[in-house]
């Protein structure tokens, strides 16, 4: 890939380096990385299952020119350590833990991709912690694709060693596959899921992240802050699902549409999701949360 294959935003995007660090939260560590000045309102990133902090990496630095953005890997995910059980209880402790970490001035918002958007609306059932908490094409499904897979052993099996980074990165993809995924965005993401060992390389996630119950959707009756649901055109999230989810927040949570977007959002429509992200942070601001009737936006 040269230069020309990628695009000045994408490049001033990764080159905002963040401030990492790391906590421990029952136990284990827990890596956070971080942007903007200290005193601005807070955002918190949460990844998907077997994703990992860097998918935000050119997310937050457009975020963080008003915000304070904190984002973590999950434990079993990316840099964090890794436990002997996974649960959504677990995770949430880790995301609060995060929040007090982080000594925002006020409680910040909670963004959460895929299954994030469970752990975000479990960490969301104290409005004294959290303000508000969107979701991003997280489907209200028994089992993600994620999960599906894993279950049925088409991946996220025993971790397979690669000697080589480069057939490493071959082997990296989407569940689910997403044929308009940016090969630049692409290329960094796979390269911070690997980690180098004796033998070659290998994922850094641990196949077990898959073993863990899913909330059931009454946890959307439980969010006691703002909510709001970002819907991909081609994602995960039909208009029924969409539809159903807005009656259990309440009917009081806009619906947000990403056109032409995929599940995973921020690999092939990531100017779009920052739009739509800038715009409901801005409005939630400068705004009083209330409930009522809510459209598409």
């Amino acid at each position: 890939m040269t230069d020309m294959d990628v695009p000045q935003w994408y490049s001033d995007a990764i080159a905002s380096k963040p401030v990492e660090s790391s906590i421990e939260v029952l136990g284990t560590s827990v890596h956070l990385k971080s942007w903007g000045e200290p005193d601005r309102p807070g955002v918190v990133l949460v990844h998907g299952g077997a994703a990992h902090s860097g998918w935000w990496d050119h997310i937050a630095p457009f975020l963080a020119r008003r915000h304070r953005v904190v984002a973590l890997d999950l434990s079993g995910h990316g840099d964090s350590g890794r436990r002997e059980v996974y649960n959504f209880d677990v995770w949430s402790t880790e995301v609060l833990a995060v929040v007090e970490h982080s000594n925002f001035e006020r409680p910040p918002v909670l963004i959460g991709h895929s299954m994030g958007g469970w752990v975000c609306m479990a960490s969301a059932t104290d409005d004294a912690r959290v303000s508000g908490v969107a979701a991003i094409d997280t489907p209200l499904l028994s089992l993600s694709p994620e999960e599906i897979e894993a279950r049925d052993r088409r991946a996220f099996g025993p971790l397979k060693v690669y000697p080589t980074l480069e057939v490493a990165l071959s082997r990296f993809r989407t569940v689910p596959d997403q044929a308009d995924s940016l090969p630049y965005i692409m290329d960094r993401v796979a390269r911070e899921s690997l980690f180098e060992n004796e033998g070659g390389w290998s994922w850094k996630f641990d196949p077990r992240v898959f073993g863990s119950a899913r909330p059931t959707p009454d946890l959307l009756r439980a969010v006691r802050c703002r909510a709001a649901l970002f819907q991909a055109e081609r994602g995960l999230v039909t208009d029924e699902v969409a539809s159903d989810m807005y009656e259990l927040f309440g009917r009081s949570a806009p619906v947000i549409d990403i056109p032409l977007a995929g599940h995973h959002v921020m690999l092939d429509q990531p100017l779009p999701l920052v739009a739509g992200l800038l715009t409901l942070l801005a409005d939630w601001d400068h705004s009083v949360a209330h409930v009522g009737d809510s459209a598409h936006l």
